[in-house]
């Protein structure tokens, strides 16, 4: 007798998508195909293999209802050989199973009467698209292992040599596998899907084709290197299995297979058998493990207190390998900070479909107890023999049309870089009463420091919470304690050795006083000269400029306001394309409103670029 019930949605949603990823219960289309040829679900659970064969020979079925189903009995016995999900197949017959997984799955996708993109709402595509690249994923991670132990046994073999796996004849295409010095060798292949990070706001990927992995690469001695840049350390990567063949019984049989690694912010899709593919791609978490993985916070604030592990020069990082086609993003973060104060403006613009297509993201980690005109020339050369190295004739878009974005004192920064000096720098210099040997050994020291123009690559620029006159703050008790905590490189003391004695002397004589060689704090007081004159210098007439201002108490009136740190009145500028005001504490950079507005200020920017150029 035949009974009906109702479903309730989520019993419905279970029914049409639960499988053996979701629920570790066969999918019920696996389940009611076995029943046709006579099986249950039972007996196969026990004995996979048994069914598998058995589905194999089975006689009077559609080809997608077949595939489909040995896909998923095989991701059954691949399961059951490498225990727990997470596990990394470690026996070559663990990782067959896995390949048999993928080459069903890979079976059913392309050798099938009908196309993917035929078949591009149903359920049961995206089931087998996901036993693919989960598959995917487990044989790149189990062959990477086998390479790893074989390069450990032999100083010939490196972890990115062609894997060999018995009965399969394996060929390589690592066009998307790139890293900044020819010597780096991924240590460890991580899936994305099994990363999760605290203090990211989002996780942005693309979906589709492949497995979405992470290459972990030692960075540790990246600031150590005489090279002032490093490309992500922590690249994405899209790993594909490709099963050469013309026909479905070719597919089936054959014993090649092309092991593919793409770049999934150069490639978008690959074409398979005469059809453009999507490529999967998880854009935030090499991003976010990088950060994890960093120590950025412990570090940055040594070199802030000139204490041992911190960092002498400032360093560029990537996030991406460079591509000329791009235009550069270029991030300073603030007093105290690292690249960690970038963490989701960075990942959001990442994130953002537009603006990953049209940029790359930049990001300067300096010594912030370093004085402000120090900082900015070093900042200045690391930029210039960067793009140097990536574009020597200038001629890619990477090196036109950059956007600086700078936080708190970053953002002081970013304006020096898009200032003209002048002689009003040097001035602060000539005003003390110098023999002409003083000054000419000062000046061969501080001129280049003093005497800037605009960077010509730079076409916009953000300045949020940026204290261009300076804080009070810096000259209160606290201020003027913590300051006298920062301590200086003794290689930069002694490089401006006999700066610091001639000033000392002069000062001395003036008023009785000892001079001292200024540190970063020193510079943010409000009262300091050297903040008192870059607040005047003109900004190129090129570069548009734009605010983001916190207020932290909305009650006070906005002139009279502060962000906890930063007056209004010091943070603003006159001439800015935008002024947007938010309420919030100094770390503004990191609200969502304040994304909001950088990429708002972004896409604009990329419509009055064309336009412009």
């Amino acid at each position: 007798m035949v009974g009906v019930s109702s479903l309730t949605p989520g019993e419905y949603i279970a029914l049409k998508r639960g499988d053996l990823l979701t629920t570790g219960e066969l999918s019920a289309a696996t389940q009611e195909t076995i029943h046709v040829i006579g099986l249950d679900e039972g007996p196969c659970r026990e004995s996979s293999q048994n069914c598998v064969v058995a589905l194999a020979n089975a006689l009077g079925i559609d080809d997608e209802r077949q595939l489909s189903a040995l896909a998923e009995l095989w991701l059954q016995v691949a399961m059951s050989r490498t225990g727990s999900s997470s596990n990394i197949p470690r026996s070559e017959t663990d990782i067959n199973a896995w390949v048999e997984v993928a080459r069903h799955a890979y079976a059913y996708l392309f050798f099938t009467e009908r196309s993917p993109g035929e078949r591009a709402f149903e359920d049961r595509q995206m089931q087998v698209r996901d036993y693919y690249n989960y598959a995917v994923q487990q044989v790149i991670s189990g062959l990477f292992q086998q390479n790893i132990a074989a390069a450990e046994s032999s100083a010939s073999l490196s972890a990115y040599d062609t894997p060999t796996l018995t009965g399969w004849n394996i060929t390589t295409d690592i066009t998307g596998l790139h890293f900044a010095d020819e010597n780096d060798v991924p240590e460890e292949l991580i899936p994305a899907s099994s990363l999760v990070f605290s203090g990211l706001r989002s996780t942005y990927r693309r979906d589709g084709f492949g497995a979405e992995l992470v290459a972990v690469i030692d960075d540790s001695l990246a600031l150590h290197r005489a090279r002032v840049y490093s490309e992500m350390p922590f690249p994405a990567l899209t790993a594909l299995l490709h099963f050469p063949g013309e026909d479905l019984a070719h597919v089936l049989s054959t014993d090649a297979l092309d092991v593919i690694i793409r770049n999934p912010y150069q490639d978008e899709s690959i074409e398979l058998h005469g059809q453009q593919v999507p490529l999967a791609a998880n854009f935030t978490a090499g991003y976010g493990l990088w950060l994890a993985k960093s120590g950025f916070s412990r570090q940055a604030l040594r070199s802030l207190l000139g204490q041992r592990q911190g960092i002498n020069r400032p360093h560029l990082y990537m996030m991406q390998p460079f591509d000329p086609e791009r235009r550069v993003i270029l991030m300073l973060h603030g007093l105290g900070s690292s690249p960690e104060a970038w963490v989701n403006v960075a990942n959001e613009v990442l994130g953002d479909e537009t603006l990953r297509q049209n940029f790359q993201v930049w990001q300067i980690y300096y010594p912030t107890n370093m004085p402000l005109a120090l900082n900015h020339a070093w900042i200045r050369r690391t930029v210039a023999e960067t793009l140097q190295q990536f574009d020597p004739t200038s001629e890619t878009l990477a090196s036109q049309g950059i956007v600086l974005i700078g936080h708190s004192m970053g953002g002081v920064l970013a304006r020096l870089m898009v200032s003209s000096s002048g002689d009003s720098l040097w001035r602060l210099v000539e005003s003390h009463d110098m023999s002409q040997e003083q000054l000419t050994l000062v000046q061969e020291h501080l001129d280049p420091l003093l005497h800037f123009e605009p960077l010509p690559e730079v076409h916009r620029a953000i300045f949020i919470a940026a204290p261009h006159r300076g804080t009070p703050v810096a000259g209160h008790r606290l201020g003027r304690a913590v300051a006298r905590l920062v301590r200086l490189p003794l290689t930069l003391l002694e490089e401006f050795d006999d700066v610091i004695k001639t000033l000392a002397n002069i000062q001395k004589q003036s008023d009785g006083s000892r001079q001292r060689f200024p540190n970063s704090i020193d510079n943010l007081s409000e009262t300091d000269p050297f903040i008192s004159a870059t607040a005047t210098l003109p900004i190129s007439s090129r570069v548009q400029y734009h605010s983001i201002i916190a207020q932290r108490d909305p009650s006070v009136p906005l002139e009279a306001s502060d962000d906890g740190l930063v007056p209004y009145a010091s943070a603003r500028l006159a001439g800015a394309a935008s002024e947007k005001v938010l309420i919030s504490g100094h770390s503004v950079q990191e609200t969502a409103k304040a994304i909001l507005e950088i990429r708002r200020i972004l896409h604009s920017d990329l419509t009055e670029y064309i336009n412009y150029n």
